[in-house]
């Protein structure tokens, strides 16, 4: 049977980066991005696997467009874009401690930003009491100021301020943790690829594990709580899907969730490929019910309702006593109607923050008992609440206008909001 066309949409050719049509078509139960470029022919992107309906998944997610749009050429946000801020990313230094085989910011060295110069970025950008704003890099920890963006972006009214690291000197340095919890911060991003040691090897040259271990102790120690962020990579680190969570559920309350992200073809990686190795989300969600045992089953992880469905998905829980996880929400086809069960940026937002931060009183919380009433419950909700979400980023080869113009996390460079994916892959150089 011949491939059968599901969405026609716009893209960029991953050489000239001129603006071309593409094409979603399903072959075999399987979902393809195919782009097709006059002067540099075609390339063809896994986007979904099979392992659920792409329909279903995928309801009410398009809006369509009754011309070419300029994305992402006018981003800063065009008059296209569909969706407002949710997260807020700016990048507060290029440096590194790290030389990863995969990143897509590309970290290592260069000169810092000065702190004036940001605090003129965070004025510029903040929305007193709603925005969230991410810290981020290269590794923002290398910064021996930091406590002091954090406690000016609180004072000029950011309400969240998240902090995006690898945990290498939040390890070394426990003070550094308590310093950042002290001004401000509300919780961090904290790269976790699994548990063996020869994924970090393999992803980020060198054993980290321990570290890590130490990373989440000195959190824990300061009041902060953390979201496991794993880069899933085929053929490295896949089958660490099930131990990264099971380990995530161990650690909680301080551990607040596991944000996976499959790998993109962005910034640092081996050499890109228009092939099929790609972990799409249907994918993902597979294996997270096979690797866990069905403790976290796949009905129990939503597409996303701010984003694009093709951008990640979400599942809210609460852990109970044992480890045992108690689902809060689950996905029914009926759930996204005509208007996609969208969710505004800002309904998003709070449902991050709900989830992420934790007061400091409540790390610590390790009561064992069932919760026996409805306000026993809502405590444990608020001491235990645990997410698994996921975002997957898009690069040269599978961008989708369609995708692009749902996107909620923006980086803010020069004065402009541009969305994630679209920043990136800007800054990305065609092989």
């Amino acid at each position: 049977m011949p491939p059968q066309l599901l969405q026609s949409t716009r893209s960029r050719c991953p050489i000239c980066n001129a603006s071309i049509r593409a094409e979603r078509l399903e072959e075999d139960g399987r979902v393809f991005l195919r782009q097709t470029c006059p002067k540099h022919g075609s390339c063809s992107a896994l986007i979904w696997s099979g392992r659920s309906d792409y329909n279903s998944w995928i309801a009410g997610g398009d809006a369509g467009f009754s011309h070419e749009p300029s994305c992402p050429d006018n981003c800063g946000l065009c008059s296209d874009h569909l969706q407002e801020t949710c997260c807020t990313l700016l990048e507060v230094t290029p440096r590194c401690n790290l030389s990863c085989t995969h990143c897509f910011a590309d970290g290592g060295e260069g000169t810092d930003p000065g702190q004036e110069e940001i605090k003129i970025w965070i004025n510029q950008l903040v929305k007193p009491g709603k925005t969230l704003l991410q810290l981020s890099g290269g590794e923002p920890t290398l910064r021996d100021d930091l406590p002091e963006l954090v406690a000016y972006a609180r004072v000029a009214g950011c309400a969240f301020v998240q902090l995006n690291s690898n945990g290498i000197r939040l390890a070394e340095d426990p003070q550094l943790a308590k310093n950042l919890a002290s001004a401000g911060l509300s919780f961090v991003f904290m790269q976790f690829d699994g548990l063996d040691d020869q994924v970090y090897q393999a992803l980020r040259g060198r054993p980290l594990l321990e570290v890590k271990k130490r990373a989440i102790d000195a959190c824990a120690k300061a009041g902060l709580g953390l979201t496991l962020v794993p880069t899933l990579v085929p053929g490295v680190n896949l089958d660490q899907i099930g131990p990264i969570l099971h380990y995530a559920l161990s650690a909680s309350p301080v551990v607040r969730g596991v944000h996976f992200q499959p790998l993109g073809q962005l910034g640092r990686r081996p050499e890109p490929t228009c092939e099929e190795d790609r972990l799409t989300l249907d994918e993902l969600v597979y294996q997270i019910e096979e690797q866990t045992g069905g403790m976290i089953r796949a009905d129990q992880l939503e597409p996303s309702h701010c984003n694009h469905p093709l951008c990640g998905f979400h599942g809210d829980f609460v852990v109970l006593p044992d480890c045992r996880l108690m689902p809060l929400s689950r996905r029914r086809s009926s759930d996204r109607g005509c208007c996609g069960g969208k969710t505004t940026a800002d309904q998003n937002r709070a449902f991050i923050t709900r989830r992420w931060q934790r007061p400091a009183e409540k790390i610590g919380c390790d009561c064992q008992s069932e919760p026996r009433s409805l306000d026993g419950f809502i405590e444990r909700v608020q001491s235990h609440g645990f997410t698994v979400t996921a975002m997957a980023f898009q690069d040269r080869y599978n961008f989708d206008i369609e995708r692009l113009r749902r996107c909620s996390l923006h980086i803010f460079d020069k004065n402009r909001f541009v969305p994630f994916c679209a920043h990136y892959i800007k800054r990305d150089k065609p092989s």
